[in-house]
């Protein structure tokens, strides 16, 4: 099959997420992986981002297709159902505008900069080699690294979906999956809760 320059955005997820560990700062860059998702659904009525240009469900069928990573299991019926992507996606409202509060009380000089990457909304890393002073506000670092602490939580989840059931099994109840469906059906799009080429990845 015929590559295309898009069927290589893994390498910018994997690039991505080096750069958090290094510099936090560059989560802000993962802004672009929320907002192009959103513009193509609203602009076009399609989830063109889900079935061409999302490097992280890319890298889930890498792992776990070419590399044998995957025990290619059904992924549950309970996990395809409405009720638990839209309550994952409730749930990931809640814990964004949560950590979007947290960055307003640094900007506004009420809460000091934490220097830690939340992993699975639970646990507490200290992360503070990878925030070195900027000329930006305190803020600026605090929205990094709870942007990074979701993105880097997100894509564990995914590994571990991918893991035991099938490679793109993530891209199922994946939040922003899930919003651009929603966006297509309002605009009377064709796109449903997994497109054509997400059935293939997760065979």
């Amino acid at each position: 099959m015929k590559k295309h320059w898009y069927d290589y955005l893994w390498i910018a997820e994997l690039t991505y997420m080096a750069l958090g560990f290094f510099n936090i700062l560059f989560a802000w860059l993962g802004m672009l992986f929320f907002c192009i998702p959103l513009i193509i659904s609203l602009i076009w009525g399609t989830k063109g981002y889900c079935n061409h240009c999302c490097g992280r469900g890319q890298l889930f069928g890498l792992l776990g297709g070419r590399f044998g990573l995957s025990r290619k299991k059904d992924i549950p019926k309970w996990m395809k159902c409405r009720w638990f992507r839209y309550g994952f996606l409730l749930f990931f409202f809640v814990t964004f505008f949560q950590m979007l509060w947290n960055t307003y009380l640094v900007f506004a000089g009420v809460q000091e900069l934490r220097q830690v990457v939340t992993l699975l909304w639970t646990f507490k890393l200290p992360w503070h080699w990878a925030y070195h002073g900027t000329l930006f506000s305190p803020g600026a670092a605090q929205f990094a690294f709870g942007f990074y602490s979701v993105m880097l939580t997100s894509t564990i989840l995914g590994l571990i979906t991918m893991i035991l059931f099938k490679p793109r099994s993530w891209c199922v109840y994946c939040p922003m999956g899930t919003m651009t469906q929603l966006i297509c059906k309002a605009k009377g799009g064709r796109d449903g809760i997994i497109t054509e080429q997400n059935k293939e990845a997760l065979k």
